[in-house]
C-alpha cells in the first residue's frame, strides 16, 4: 500500500522551524529610492513584535556603494535602546532571544561592527560571503576566491574575539548569473571551509532563482549527510520564475529547519540609482526587467508552512496586515499573494453561499449532508476495467 503520511515518506522534514526577515537589508537594497529610517524602524518592531527572532537590520559596508543604507547606525541605536527593550518586555517577548545581523561584506565593514559593538550598539551576527563562481564572487566583492577566504579568516578570528557571531555565505549553488552552470560539490566543499575557519553558521544561497526543486533536495541531502546539525543551516532563495514555493518545499523535505525571506519578496541586486541620483552599487542589473528580482516572499512563506502544520513561532494574520503595509511603503503591487487573496479558511465563505440549498434539501426528502442518492451503495463499485490491480 501506499504511505500517505508526508512525514515517513520523507523523516528528515522537520515539524518545526525558524524564519529570518531580510527585507530591511536584502529587500530596501534593490530599491531605487530611499526608504525613510522611520519606515525602516516601523517594521524592523513590528516584524519582531509578530514574531521573528532573527532579523538582518542594515548593512555595514560603505554607504558611498549603497546609500540605502546610510542611516545603519541610527537603526542599531533604536533597536538597542532601553525603550525598545522595555515594550518587548511589555509584549512579553524576551529580548535576548532577538538575532540583530549586519552585513559585512568586507574587513572595513566588519571592523565597522565591532566598533559598535564596542559602544553597545553592535550587532549579534554579521556576515560575509563567498560565491562558487569566481566571476560572480568578483563582481560582489573585488576579490578573488584565495584573498578573500583569508580576509574572511581574519574577520572570523577578530569578530568572535569581539562576541560577535560570523554566518559564511556561499552563493551561486545552483547557477551563476554570469557563468552559467556551476557543481554542487563545489558549494559543499565551500560550506566546510567556512565551519574550518569559525563561522557559527551557513547560507545557502540561490542569487538568481536558478534553482530547481529536484537539484535543491538533491544538495541539502548532501550538505546534511556531510554537515548534519540543522542548526548550522539557512536556505535562501531568490524567486525569478515563480518556483521557488518549490524550493521551500523541497529544502524542508532534505530536513532544512531554517529559512530566510522578505516581505512583498523584495530585493535582489544593490540599487545603482537611488531616487534623483545614479550610485555605484555592484554595477550593472542581471536582470532588465524589476518584476522578476527578487526574494522568496515572507507572507507566502508563512502560509504556505503554517498550513503544512509546520509551527514558526509568527503571527500570520499580523503578518499579512504588515505586507498590505509595505506596499503603500514601496509604492507599488508587491509579490506577495496571500497578502491579497488570504489564508485557505476551513470554515469557508458562507457569505458567498445561495440561500435556499436547506429548503430544498427538505423538499426533496434528502438528510442534511446526505451526497447521493439513499438507494445506491454505501461505497462505489467501480467497474473491473478501474479497479487497483486488474
Amino acid at each position: 500500500m501506499t504511505e500517505y503520511d508526508y512525514w515517513k515518506i520523507f523523516p528528515r522534514m522537520p515539524k518545526k522551524v525558524t524564519i529570518g526577515d531580510i527585507t530591511i537589508r536584502d529587500g530596501f537594497q534593490h530599491e531605487e529610492k530611499f526608504i525613510s529610517t522611520a519606515a525602516k524602524i516601523f517594521y524592523l518592531e513590528e516584524l519582531i513584535f509578530a514574531g521573528c527572532r532573527d532579523i538582518e537590520v542594515t548593512n555595514l559596508g560603505n554607504p558611498y556603494l549603497m546609500p540605502q543604507f546610510k542611516d545603519a547606525e541610527i537603526l542599531f541605536e533604536h533597536l538597542r535602546s532601553d525603550d525598545f527593550k522595555n515594550r518587548c518586555e511589555r509584549k512579553g517577548i524576551k529580548y535576548e532571544d532577538i538575532c540583530l545581523t549586519a552585513i559585512t561584506i568586507r574587513e572595513g565593514a566588519v571592523d565597522r561592527s565591532i566598533e559598535l559593538k564596542k559602544r553597545g550598539m553592535g550587532p549579534d551576527r554579521i556576515l560575509m560571503m563567498v560565491s562558487t563562481e569566481e566571476q560572480h564572487h568578483f563582481a560582489n566583492s573585488g576579490t578573488t576566491l584565495p584573498e578573500y577566504w583569508e580576509e574572511a579568516q581574519r574577520c572570523i578570528k577578530k569578530s568572535t574575539d569581539a562576541g560577535i557571531k560570523m554566518c559564511g555565505t556561499v552563493s551561486t549553488i545552483w547557477g551563476s548569473p554570469i557563468g552559467g552552470a556551476t557543481d554542487m560539490k563545489d558549494a559543499v566543499e565551500f560550506s566546510k571551509r567556512w565551519l574550518e575557519i569559525g563561522a557559527h553558521d551557513i547560507e545557502h544561497a540561490d542569487h538568481d532563482g536558478s534553482a530547481s526543486a529536484p537539484d535543491v533536495y538533491r544538495y541539502f541531502s548532501m550538505i546534511l549527510d556531510e554537515l548534519p546539525d540543522t542548526s548550522l543551516h539557512i536556505a535562501h532563495f531568490h524567486e525569478t520564475k515563480r518556483v521557488a514555493s518549490a524550493s521551500v518545499l523541497a529544502a524542508l523535505q532534505a530536513g532544512i529547519t531554517k529559512f530566510e525571506a522578505t516581505m512583498g519578496g523584495l530585493g535582489g541586486q544593490p540599487a545603482n540609482f537611488l531616487d534623483d541620483c545614479p550610485t555605484k552599487g555592484t554595477g550593472e542589473y542581471y536582470y532588465e526587467d524589476p518584476r522578476y528580482v527578487g526574494l522568496v516572499t515572507l507572507e507566502d512563506t508563512l502560509v504556505q508552512i503554517d498550513e503544512m502544520g509546520i509551527s514558526h513561532g509568527y503571527d500570520v494574520d499580523r503578518i499579512l496586515w504588515l505586507g498590505k503595509k509595505m506596499e503603500k511603503t514601496i509604492g507599488r503591487r508587491l509579490r506577495s499573494d496571500a497578502v491579497i487573496n488570504g489564508r485557505t479558511l476551513k470554515e469557508g465563505h458562507v457569505q458567498f453561499a445561495r440561500p435556499g440549498l436547506a429548503k430544498r434539501k427538505e423538499k426533496l426528502n434528502e438528510s442534511p449532508g446526505q451526497k447521493f442518492p439513499r438507494e445506491w451503495s454505501r461505497h462505489a463499485i467501480l467497474p473491473e476495467k478501474y479497479r487497483a490491480g486488474s
